[in-house]
């Protein structure tokens, strides 16, 4: 059966990537031919045409060891290219499945594959019916009898050869390669044995289930990779470039930073940029895994691998093609396949050791018990040959390909799954982690909170004179020249006449001064009014200025007219809608602690805690305070069957998330050293999406022990019915092919776990 190692699964997809660059290179130098304008693009384009050439070279590396090792199995590829993990060797010191599964099978050597499985059945069917029903008296005719028996034997090396020359030629050349043991070896001597017992029919069979096993393996792991592929294959190659008043189809990668592009109903957005012209609705599910299409408008931002489903958008590039969120997208999900589990690598290894062991095991059984038997005067008829078969059927049943094979798909698997939800995980070692998580801390800016200040109270100080809007309104026009975050608070929360009058009018601010770190004073309406913080109120004279009882919640602005105090405004972050979602999720899971880390002062934190239900709040904290936090949170909280993660997005937060045992970045508003540094990255900033997160986590381990329990258990249960002659090769066979296939199977159920 097929080894599908964590190489194995992503290299089709290398190649893939590698062919649709060269094709993407020959179409530009093809571009370069027809004008200077492609010319200069074609230069831009030179250094990514040199990291193209490097993975040729390296592409051809592979093939030509691809070539060297290059077997005809059953109709199926091989290959015994090292594994990239150097804790691995090689993968054919493990379970020896050599077969490579990917798209680079030849549709016409599949077709022949299967052709040549369906001959060699109807030639195994033949010999079996005429030895089962032809009857007759051997001394009788014995020259009839040579006859039919001739034929069968004839019909069963006929059936024979088609299914298991290539095993047989793989075994010797493994042989000249210095690696003995693997599947195709057990197979040989298991079959081989059984010839020389006179079990034709039983050889044949085993070697005919094997290879059909083989056939149904290769489509459901294919399959699978299939699926997952497609999750994460969401950039496209081309993009619509205008130039004045006509559109021209060129490489996405030669469209560089300004350009402008057109991205019509139906298309995916090719690059990251900002709308200038148009409005629509976009499906960001490949991305974010939402399924409800997002509107968007006028200077809104869009990712690359976004779908636009309704109008025509004019857009800007803002983000040149290798930089967009869809390659980096795509390079973070091919390099997680090099970040292997714990028990990715424990099962690779224990595969190492396994086989030789087995194969000494049945040696001993095939010699031990005859010879006590003999021994001890309990010698029978065809007493040897007893044992010998039932060696064989131990070398059938021990294959721990089923391991090998499912394991790796299960994490895969489990990484497709987590892009379905909007979440890349940067290696499998991470969603193990994510499984054992119990302690969950938070950043409060921009994760918890939304990370823009909004106006969130309007206290008068005497509401009959000067109500609540009003109050907003003086504090707006006053503040309405300064490019100070206070004022943009305001002016999003308040808007009117008098502000367009204002523009218009004073557009010089020639009437307002801001005074830096107290506020503005201005003339409204020959009216002095003041802005700002109580020691400004304090230097501009005003009097009985009210204390603010939320002054440690946010910023608080106080507003006086004419020296006299107005009232004040107070002007906070505010707690994303997700947040308590989040919260509850988490407990529901089970998460044991979860925290937040912060800069911000005690009582605006504590609120923040307090309001989401947390465990505990630490605040005032610089960026290597936090480091020392969840250093002495790691220490009390992690032991060996836990993990602690922090979910951030500054770059304050990067030291932090490198820390952690899990760090996750959100992705939307997430700076890119916070990106880089975490562990996965959610992408639409829901904190809900880190209880997701630990869901996959959790349901990837539950699927990946559900096939190490199934695949040891049945194995060592018809080991012990074939040891006792309970059980003949026939279950022998299912005991290795259908239990890899059924755990293979199981791994591609996680897909469907899409909430």
């Amino acid at each position: 059966m097929s080894e599908i190692k964590d190489v194995d699964i992503m290299e089709e997809k290398d190649f893939d990537t590698h062919g649709r660059e060269e094709h993407m290179h020959e179409e530009h130098e093809h571009e370069h031919e027809h004008g200077e304008r492609m010319h200069e693009e074609h230069e831009h384009g030179e250094h990514e045409h040199g990291e193209h050439m490097h993975e040729e070279h390296e592409h051809e590396e592979h093939e030509h060891c691809h070539q060297d090792h290059h077997h005809h199995h059953g109709g199926h590829h091989h290959c015994h290219c090292c594994d990239d993990d150097d804790d691995d060797d090689c993968d054919d010191d493990g379970c020896g499945c050599h077969h490579h599964h990917g798209e680079d099978h030849d549709e016409d050597e599949e077709s022949s594959g299967s052709v040549r499985i369906i001959i060699a059945a109807v030639l195994f069917l033949a010999a079996l019916l005429i030895e089962k029903l032809v009857k007759f008296d051997m001394d009788a005719d014995h020259t009839r009898y040579l006859m039919v028996h001739s034929l069968c034997l004839l019909l069963y090396f006929a059936s024979y050869m088609l299914t298991g020359f290539g095993v047989l030629k793989e075994v010797v050349e493994n042989l000249f390669h210095g690696k003995l043991f693997g599947e195709e070896f057990l197979m040989s001597v298991a079959t081989v044995g059984a010839i020389v017992l006179g079990e034709y029919a039983e050889a044949v069979a085993v070697m005919l289930l094997f290879q059909i096993g083989e056939f149904l393996e290769d489509k459901a792991v294919g399959h699978s990779r299939k699926s997952i592929s497609t999750l994460v294959d969401i950039r496209p190659d081309k993009a619509s470039i205008k130039h004045g008043d006509s559109v021209e189809e060129v490489l996405a990668a030669s469209v560089n930073v300004g350009d402008i592009i057109i991205v019509k109903p139906g298309e995916r957005i090719p690059l990251d940029g900002k709308i200038l012209k148009g409005n629509s609705f976009v499906d960001t599910s490949a991305l974010t895994g939402e399924s409800v299409p997002r509107e968007v408008l006028v200077g809104d931002r869009l990712l690359s691998g976004y779908i636009n489903k309704d109008g025509v958008i004019e857009m800007e590039v803002e983000k040149k093609f290798s930089e967009s969120t869809a390659s980096r997208v795509l390079e973070m999900v091919e390099n997680a396949q090099s970040k292997k589990a714990v028990t990715e690598k424990f099962i690779k290894r224990f595969a190492k050791i396994y086989t030789p062991i087995v194969c000494l095991l049945a040696l001993l059984l095939a010699i031990v018990p005859p010879l006590i038997l003999t021994m001890t005067g309990h010698a029978q008829t065809n007493l040897w040959h007893t044992w010998i078969y039932r060696a064989l059927e131990l070398l059938v049943v021990s294959c721990p390909c089923a391991l090998v094979i499912s394991v790796p798909l299960s994490f895969f698997a489990g990484l497709g799954l987590a892009s379905s939800r909007g979440i890349l995980i940067k290696g499998s070692n991470y969603i193990e982690a994510l499984g054992r998580t119990k302690t969950v801390v938070f950043d409060k800016t921009g994760t918890l909170t939304k990370g823009v200040f909004e106006v969130t109270a309007v206290h008068p100080s005497n509401p009959d004179k000067i109500p609540k809007e009003q109050l907003l309104a003086l504090a707006t026009h006053a503040e309405y020249y300064s490019t100070h975050p206070i004022s943009r608070s305001l002016k999003a929360k308040h808007h009117c006449p008098v502000c367009d009058r204002l523009l218009i009018s004073t557009a010089d601010g020639s009437n307002a001064r801001e005074i830096s770190g107290r506020g503005v004073r201005t003339i409204l309406d020959g009216r002095t009014v003041v802005a700002g913080n109580a020691a400004f109120m304090q230097e501009e004279g005003v009097k009985a200025i009210v204390p603010c009882d939320e002054d440690n919640n946010g910023t608080v602005i106080h507003v006086a007219v004419d020296s006299e105090y107005a009232g004040h405004i107070v002007i906070s972050d505010v707690i994303k809608e997700d947040s308590a979602t989040a919260v509850e999720r988490l407990r529901s899971l089970g998460v044991e602690k979860i925290l937040m880390l912060t800069g911000d002062g005690e009582e605006a934190s504590k609120q923040t805690s307090d309001k989401l239900g947390l465990d505990g709040c630490y605040h005032g904290l610089l960026p290597q305070d936090k480091l020392a936090k969840i250093e002495e949170l790691i220490a009390n909280y992690n032991g060996k069957k836990s993990c602690v993660a922090f979910v951030g997005d500054g770059i304050n937060d990067a030291p932090v998330l490198t820390r952690s045992d899990v760090g996750i970045a959100m992705g939307g508003i997430g700076s890119d050293a916070a990106i880089e540094a975490a562990d996965l990255v959610i992408m639409d900033d829901k904190p809900s999406k880190t209880a997701d997160a630990i869901l996959t986590g959790r349901q990837t381990m539950s699927n990946v022990w559900q096939n190490v329990c199934f695949s040891l258990g049945v194995k060592i249960l018809i080991i012990i019915l074939c040891s006792l002659g309970l059980a003949n090769m026939w279950l022998a066979v299912f005991g290795d092919t259908g239990v890899t296939l059924l755990a293979a199977l199981n791994s591609m159920r996680l897909l469907g776990k899409k909430k």
